[in-house]
């Protein structure tokens, strides 16, 4: 038990008043001459224990009354657990504030970062003298005592929100790290947030637990500053058609908008940065409204957008989706993209002769003939003899197809070699032309494809399909959403090649139902080379290796993502979270010793960066911030104008609250409490260092007390 006035106790010796009252007030017998002399004395005697009896019940309801004063004025508090001492013994304190984007929520016009960063202050100036007091945030840092309470002050001032901030639980167990490299006894720790669930993520809480479990004299106090019931509109993950797209088809744009709070119409919009018209503005990127809409939406729903933009010109185009108008938060309410427009893809597609009719069913895949006319393909394919293709310039094309093709030269598989080795794609799709197994299997070859040919393989029931197993790999990106429904077996193969145990380095893309492997790829140098053991060239009717090209609506997906993938445009990302690293391919005919980075939605300065010139790329570490980037060098006219774009994860704007039972299962058995203003956090604070105070008790028991001797002493004194 310890005391807050102890010297309070003293005036437990004014019990001694009443004691003294009693002996000098008692009441003395009476005396009377009656003629029954032995009732009287008998009567007499009774009297007496009945006086003594109700002197001593007013005596002791009086001591206790001045005691029970004297105990409520010292203020005694009860502590059944935790560290001893003084209450102004020194506190190792650490301050943790979220500074999670959704942080800058605003009610009653103040964000919950300056909500929390108020109360931090606050407390600062309760801590003893002599205190270790650390104040951490959720941005990645090493975590460290300030040199005092100024140093500390000044830091909670300087909090700001970031993009790439981590979770809570992340900075409280370094917190918990920092205390027990603490001497004193007493530690404490606070965490500043809006008990936002994305900042508590489960799969870390065991592991908390653990930490706070092995340190059981930590005092845990969750400071709520959060919003029970937001009201905000919200833009989710921006998704593109593609990161680079041919300038004759158009870039689609998908996200959904979610509202809380009351109903409404909110209307989207899509901004794409152009060159300024005016003299002035020739040099600048001024947004451009591109397409718009706009979305009545009730509290609690949520409604897919999308946006097609035509007409791109060749070159990086930058932009933002973005919700006008304004709520209680800014950070989700825009979403950036970057996209790279090139001429389209040429593509050169090797067959035996006739050429056009084994090329026929490719070729439609890739540049359907409605497109071709109305000059929306997206592939240009040249269709030539096999025995043309050692002097076609391979060079002028993004991509090489060999379709069911036959014995080639030696000189003609090194060529395609070096042309894998410089950066470009190549497929082969075996066939049954593929006769001279030993021309394919020679060492020339073999460095094209992806194993030696053993023999053909014969299912003739129709009982085998392409069946991928994992979407992981680029070639197979657009079915990441069609999950389980995609109907490979509508298309049967009833004839593919055996390969010998693939070559080093080569990776089963899509294997048949068996197991048995149906497309292969290779890496070779800077590019790749992809094989397939079934062609794609087979007339139907006339006894067929499978029916893919005709019957099976996923193979054109699966054959224009192959397309995508060989020419390079999956290579290329532009598009980033905050915190990502940024990799960009650079040009091998031009590069140049230093970069500009520079951000253009933002007043941050200017960055130079220096190349990889050996693999051709360039790296971006610092993508702390949101917003659209530029990296330059050379010149507008004959130099480097890349581009690319940095967003904010959905999840780190989610406003959605944990529960008190969700935050309960979080800490488990580890004791903790929570206030959501002044009064209650004081009154946590006394609770874990003093204990359970015991004034209230005291008082209610004074009263009962005066109140019984103020009704017997009326009671005995008029009788």
């Amino acid at each position: 038990m310890t005391f807050v006035n102890p010297w309070f106790l003293a005036g437990t010796a004014l019990i001694a008043v009443p004691i003294v009252l009693h002996l000098i007030m008692r009441r003395r017998p009476r005396h009377f001459e009656f003629p029954a002399l032995r009732l009287l004395e008998k009567r007499h005697e009774t009297n007496q224990r009945r006086l003594r009896l109700r002197h001593l019940l007013l005596l002791a309801l009086r001591v206790a009354a001045i005691a029970l004063l004297a105990a409520a004025l010292a203020r005694p508090s009860v502590k059944l657990s935790g560290s001893w001492g003084s209450q102004e013994a020194p506190v190792a304190a650490a301050l943790v504030f979220d500074t999670a984007p959704r942080m800058d929520y605003r009610h009653e016009n103040r964000t919950r970062l300056e909500a929390a960063r108020e109360l931090g202050s606050w407390l600062l100036a309760q801590f003893p003298a002599d205190s270790q007091i650390a104040v951490l945030d959720t941005r990645p840092g090493p975590a460290a005592f300030q040199v005092d309470r100024g140093a500390a002050k000044h830091r909670i001032e300087r909090l700001e929100t970031a993009a790439n901030s981590q979770p809570l639980v992340r900075a409280l167990d370094e917190a918990v790290a920092l205390l027990g490299r603490s001497d004193l006894a007493r530690r404490e720790i606070y965490l500043f947030g809006d008990l936002a669930r994305a900042g508590w993520p489960r799969e870390r809480a065991a592991a908390l637990r653990s930490r706070l479990a092995a340190m059981p004299d930590v005092g845990v106090y969750v400071v709520d500053v959060g919003v029970d019931d937001p009201t905000n509109s919200s833009l989710g993950d921006l998704r593109l058609s593609a990161e680079v797209i041919s300038s004759r088809t158009p870039l689609r744009l998908e996200t959904e908008i979610a509202h809380r709070g009351l109903g409404g119409e909110r209307t989207v919009e899509v901004q794409i940065l152009a060159r300024g018209t005016g003299e002035s503005q020739a040099s600048q990127l001024v947004p451009q409204r591109r397409d718009g809409r706009t979305v009545a939406l009730e509290s609690g729903q949520v409604a897919p957008i999308e946006f097609q933009i035509r007409n791109l010109d060749v070159g990086t185009h930058q932009g933002w989706v973005e919700i006008v108008g304004q709520d209680g938060l800014p950070w989700d309410d825009r979403r950036f993209f970057t996209v790279e427009v090139t001429p389209a893809w040429r593509i050169l597609v090797a067959a035996p002769n006739p050429a056009d009719r084994y090329a026929l069913f490719l070729t439609e895949m890739l540049a359907p003939t409605q497109l071709r006319r109305t000059g929306e393909a997206r592939f240009e394919c040249d269709v030539i003899d096999l025995g043309r293709l050692a002097n076609t310039a391979l060079e002028r094309y993004g991509a090489v197809f060999l379709v069911d093709p036959t014995a080639l030269e030696e000189d003609v598989w090194r060529r395609l070699g070096d042309y894998v080795s410089a950066g470009r794609g190549v497929a082969v799709f075996l066939g049954r032309n593929a006769r001279s197994v030993e021309s394919f299997n020679r060492p020339a070859a073999q460095e094209l494809l992806a194993g030696k040919l053993l023999r053909q393989a014969r299912r003739p029931d129709g009982s085998l399909y392409l069946a991928p197993r994992h979407l992981e790999h680029p070639i197979l990106a657009a079915f990441r959403d069609l999950a389980e429904s995609v109907p490979w077996q509508l298309a049967p193969v009833y004839r593919y090649w055996q390969l010998d145990e693939p070559a080093g380095g080569v990776h089963v893309v899509v294997p048949f139902s068996d197991g048995a492997p149906a497309i292969l790829e290779r890496p070779l140098g800077r590019g790749r080379a992809v094989t397939m053991t079934t062609p794609v060239s087979d007339d139907p009717n006339r006894q067929p290796w499978n029916l893919l090209p005709v019957e099976s609506w996923p193979f054109f997906m699966l054959a224009n993502e192959m397309a995508s993938y060989l020419v390079g445009s999956k290579d290329r990302q532009l598009n980033y979270f905050a915190g990502q690293t940024v990799t960009l391919q650079l040009d091998p005919e031009k590069e140049f010793r230093t970069y500009v980075l520079a951000p253009l939605d933002s007043d941050a300065p200017e960055v130079r960066l220096t190349p990889d010139l050996r693999r051709h790329m360039l790296t971006v570490t610092s993508t702390d911030d949101v917003g659209n980037y530029r990296v330059q060098a050379g010149g507008i006219a004959s130099g480097v104008d890349l581009g690319f774009s940095v967003n904010l994860a959905s999840a780190a704007t989610e406003l959605d609250r944990l529960s008190d039972e969700e935050l309960a299962e979080l800490f488990g058995p580890v004791p903790y409490r929570v206030a959501r203003n002044r009064h209650q956090l004081e009154g946590d604070r006394t609770m874990q260092r003093v204990g359970r105070e015991l004034f209230p008790l005291l008082i209610a028991l004074l009263a009962l007390t005066l109140g019984l001797e103020h009704v017997l002493s009326n009671r005995f004194y008029r009788e």
